[in-house]
């Protein structure tokens, strides 16, 4: 719409205007556009620094952790197989994530706008209630484990993270981000892209010396594990592998989550892509070259943590291993930094939409999101009290959380599969079958996912998601709606009793998470 000016709008209302008045009038007719959109050029990020926040939130601690994490279960064959399917799998979900940028450009924050577009709002506020949490609650996890690599150069830091010391370090450093943010999200996302590179560059340095250092008779030798009993038979070293993949490629949906902030909708698409692609390369490159390293059985009896760091050393000596825990250090700060974003911006994003209270829709003169981002990195601080205190309590959390952010992509493969059988943003005579296949496959495998990470853990979500059922109720009287319609009490009314049978469950010790 154009802005009329005051001669326009007196001849409308047949009332003259003074020159004062036209002069203030005029000022904020000009005004008030030039700056919200000066802080709209502020917070927009381009096709670089949207593909560094997927790389960035996918690559964290676990890459560093994939030779013996393969190697504990798998021979070279069975893991080239897992890779094989978790690659089809988050393919078919990156696609989803294109498709929905471009055929709805309406939507924002994806995982969250895209269960609430397709199945509803409580649905939609509990995608975002469960990503939120799950986001906030792994960034305590990389916090503490920050200072438990330097606890390899600082013995205070402790192997766990969780000393005092460390838990002081953890807090500036979140505090230090959380200052970041506050200036902006397009100056946290070039910082964020600066981190990426630097967490890639020990990474390929551990790629180009194991090539060098690769022998092909050790990579060969029991290629398929048949000769190892405790490995089992191919498909349960695949299994074991899939185990593995299930949660590197969590962050896959990190452009989406920030499309509100993208320049152009197409680049989403590209970003997410572009991250997928390059992402699966380092993975298969780090986890298939170190068995031409170091023989299967090696690799297992590996530490499992920075074993990467175990392999590197072993073809360039000592300051290999050094290399590897600076660059685990730098790879988490930096995935902190793009989980901090994500969790902010979902919950900004439902804020604004009424789906959580206002309170989480505050943002200051730089655009950044204030308001959510103080709530979230306030929780963080406290459950790094906690883990002081009590490491298996957060753990445990820490773990059903970890499962609360797949039900997220199984969301997003059902909307993508509806659209294309409903037909809804398509042409008449626009092909949908292609778009139907990955809709399927993307739910399909999300569903998979989170049966692969165990029933139980999928039962004890619903004590986190309970807790949200007050937060929607709060935030939808506060705007004068009504909070649950008949589906939607439903939904809820099954959420809590999920909730109390399971920490009936869990207080008995029928089931537990650690």
């Amino acid at each position: 719409m154009t802005a009329l000016d005051p001669d326009q709008c007196a001849r409308l209302s047949g009332r003259p205007v003074c020159a004062q008045t036209k002069e203030i009038l005029m000022a904020n007719v000009t005004s008030i556009p030039v700056n919200a959109a000066k802080q709209k050029l502020a917070s927009q990020l381009g096709l670089l620094p949207l593909t560094a926040l997927v790389v960035g939130s996918m690559i964290g601690g676990g890459v560093f952790s994939l030779p013996q994490n393969m190697a504990k279960g798998a021979s070279p064959g069975a893991v080239i197989l897992g890779w094989l399917v978790a690659g089809i799998g988050i393919l078919a979900l990156a696609l989803v994530y294109r498709n929905l940028a471009t055929r709805k450009p309406e939507l924002n924050a994806g995982p969250y706008a895209y269960a609430r577009a397709g199945f509803g709002d409580f649905v939609g506020f509990n995608s975002a209630w469960g990503y939120w949490l799950s986001a906030w609650i792994g960034n305590v996890s990389y916090a503490v484990l920050i200072f438990g690599a330097l606890s390899y150069f600082v013995p205070a830091f402790g192997a766990e993270g969780n000393t005092w010391q460390a838990i002081v370090g953890a807090s500036i450093c979140l505090w230090l981000i959380h200052a970041l943010v506050l200036l902006g999200v397009r100056q946290a996302a070039v910082v964020n892209v600066i981190t990426t590179i630097a967490k890639l560059a020990p990474i390929f340095v551990f790629i180009v010396a194991a090539l060098v250092a690769f022998n092909l008779q050790t990579f060969s030798l029991n290629f398929w594990g048949t000769g190892t009993p405790d490995l089992g038979d191919v498909m349960t070293q695949v299994k074991s592998t899939m185990l593995v993949t299930l949660w590197v490629f969590i962050g896959i949906e990190g452009a989406s989550v920030v499309s509100a902030r993208a320049e152009r909708r197409t680049d989403i698409g590209y970003a997410t892509i572009l991250g997928f692609v390059g992402v699966l390369g380092v993975y298969l490159l780090v986890s298939l070259l170190s068995f031409g390293v170091m023989s299967q059985p090696e690799l297992a009896g590996l530490p499992s943590s920075a074993s990467m760091a175990n392999v590197l050393e072993k073809a360039v000596g000592p300051w290999g291993s050094v290399l590897v825990r600076i660059g685990l250090v730098v790879s988490v700060a930096g995935a902190f930094l793009s989980w901090t974003l994500f969790a902010a911006e979902i919950a900004n994003r439902a804020a604004r939409e009424g789906m959580m209270p206002d309170v989480f829709a505050v943002e200051n003169e730089n655009g950044s999101p204030s308001g959510s981002l103080w709530i979230t990195n306030g929780f963080v601080q406290i459950f790094l009290v906690i883990t002081l205190y009590s490491n298996s309590t957060y753990l445990a959390l820490f773990y059903i959380a970890s499962t609360a952010i797949l039900v997220p992509y199984v969301l997003s493969g059902a909307y993508a599969l509806k659209l294309a059988m409903s037909g809804e943003s398509y042409d008449a005579d626009e092909s949908r079958g292609w778009d139907k296949f990955v809709g399927l496959v993307a739910a399909v495998y999300g569903a998979w996912l989170i049966y692969a990470a165990g029933p139980n853990y999928l039962l004890m979500c619903a004590l986190l998601y309970a807790p949200g059922i007050v937060v929607y109720g709060w935030a939808r009287w506060a705007r004068g709606e009504k909070a649950f319609d008949q589906t939607e009490a439903i939904i809820a009314i099954g959420l809590l009793l999920a909730a109390i049978v399971a920490g009936y469950l869990m207080w008995t010790g029928s089931i537990s998470a650690l």
